[in-house]
């Protein structure tokens, strides 16, 4: 499992580039093949579109349980979000003895809060507003109650074209715990030729071009702006 960070060369690790260098099999997400594909001349490619993540880690395991040795690849890290857990789980009904490595990648939120400053300097939580693997209610729970805790919030899957309502109710969630103005970030396609920055506030976000591939991240009660950077106080300076 190659975790291949947030999109673009840059934000490889040397570990996940060597070891797909060291694979004879790629298996991935289409879009995920194609940011690697500096990387994967001569190998055997097995690509899948969305929603075909039990597919894609069957394919990997029977790859590697015949002896070769096969990388398959989630973007950022494959432990957030990605298939480590599926991969784990389905290598040991199909090969128990199968050897398995997780190489850890830039996740998206940390590459985010790089691009945009420094908001994650204190305790935060990582919510993903997909609700096809988790149900809307228990989302909205959570969402419920890390803002009442105060604690900034990164959110993945924030908004597609047919899901919308989510993160209008994410937002709901966050303004009647948290000021208007409280600064949030948007940061899209991080790392790739269309990434895009934006710093606005709550009370505005939804204004905003966000997507798929955005990560919205949402400061607690001491975040700030300062000059072209979103950041939150570690409380080095009293």
């Amino acid at each position: 499992m190659v975790g291949i960070g947030p999109g673009g060369p840059q934000d490889r690790t040397r570990r996940a580039e060597e070891a797909i260098n060291q694979s004879a099999v790629i298996v991935g997400y289409k879009r995920y093949l194609e940011l690697i594909q500096d990387l994967t001349a001569g190998k055997q490619l097995i690509s899948s579109g969305m929603m075909q993540e039990v597919e894609r880690c069957r394919a990997a395991i029977e790859q590697a349980a015949a002896g070769a040795v096969v990388s398959l690849v989630s973007s950022g890290d494959p432990g957030v979000y990605g298939m480590a857990g599926l991969a784990i789980e389905l290598a040991a009904e199909m090969a128990p003895d199968l050897a398995v490595e997780i190489v850890a990648g830039v996740s998206a939120a940390n590459a985010a809060a790089a691009r945009l400053g420094a908001p994650l300097m204190l305790d935060y939580a990582v919510i993903s507003l997909s609700d096809l693997l988790v149900p809307w209610e228990k989302i909205r729970e959570r969402l419920e109650r890390v803002s009442a805790a105060d604690l900034v919030t990164a959110l993945y899957n924030p908004r597609s074209k047919r899901r919308t309502r989510q993160l209008e109710e994410a937002v709901e969630i966050f303004l009647a715990h948290r000021p208007g103005a409280t600064p949030v970030g948007v940061a899209t396609a991080v790392g790739t030729a269309e990434e895009s920055l934006e710093i606005t506030t709550l009370d505005r976000l939804l204004t905003c071009d966000v997507n798929m591939r955005s990560i919205v991240l949402i400061g607690n009660t001491t975040s700030k702006t300062l000059g072209p950077w979103l950041l939150t106080p570690r409380g080095y300076r009293v």
